[in-house]
């Protein structure tokens, strides 16, 4: 299965070392696990898995690349990040180049990302709150599949440090508002990925 994830990060330029790889294993070992008691994904087959979750949170990669968005020593939250997508997999990928905490609000997830800590030997921070009662800012906050956009985005830029970046990302579907903001990317094995970018100023 991590053959599958290997073969398809490299066809869209991501390249991933054993040890990486190795990592995912483990992960989603840990969440089909995890997943049967805590349900902490609808998507249950490892191949979505690997697909839906782990390729699609990497995606980011190629988004920072093209919008030249440095994330070198800088502090990410990945809020309602539910069982760590897209940020652990962001964490897997750029180790300790980056910051990551991941936001949750639901007790039980937060302890399947403890856990998975130390499964995996990574280092994050866990805020098991909502991301309405943080207080800490961050320089690049990232969502995956959390809600009404708008409603992101207030609760995203309230978590930036000034010039900080917020990216949501969303299916096809973009509010028209919203439009001038969003990168289209293309990658093989997903659907079309839309990306909103906004800069906090």
């Amino acid at each position: 299965m991590i053959e599958l994830l290997k073969d398809l990060a490299e066809k869209n330029g991501i390249i991933l070392t054993d040890n990486q790889l190795e990592l995912f294993d483990k992960y989603l070992s840990m969440l089909l696990k995890w997943n049967k008691v805590y349900n902490l994904t609808s998507v249950r087959k490892k191949d979505e898995i690997v697909i839906k979750h782990f390729l699609d949170s990497l995606t980011l990669v190629k988004l920072f690349e093209a919008k030249v968005i440095d994330v070198e020593d800088k502090e990410i939250a990945d809020f309602g990040t539910g069982g760590g997508f897209p940020g652990v997999p962001l964490k897997i990928y750029y180790q300790d180049k980056i910051k990551l905490y991941l936001i949750e609000s639901i007790n039980k997830k937060c302890i399947f990302l403890e856990m998975l800590k130390k499964e995996l030997k990574i280092d994050y921070t866990v805020l098991c709150d909502r991301a309405e009662n943080i207080d800490k800012k961050f320089d690049i906050v990232v969502s995956r599949a959390t809600g009404e956009t708008f409603e992101v985005l207030k609760i995203g830029k309230n978590l930036l440090k000034e010039n900080g970046i917020i990216v949501i990302m969303k299916g096809k579907d973009i509010e028209e508002e919203l439009k001038p903001y969003t990168t289209k990317m293309s990658f093989k094995g997903l659907p079309e990925r839309s990306f909103i970018v906004m800069t906090k100023y």
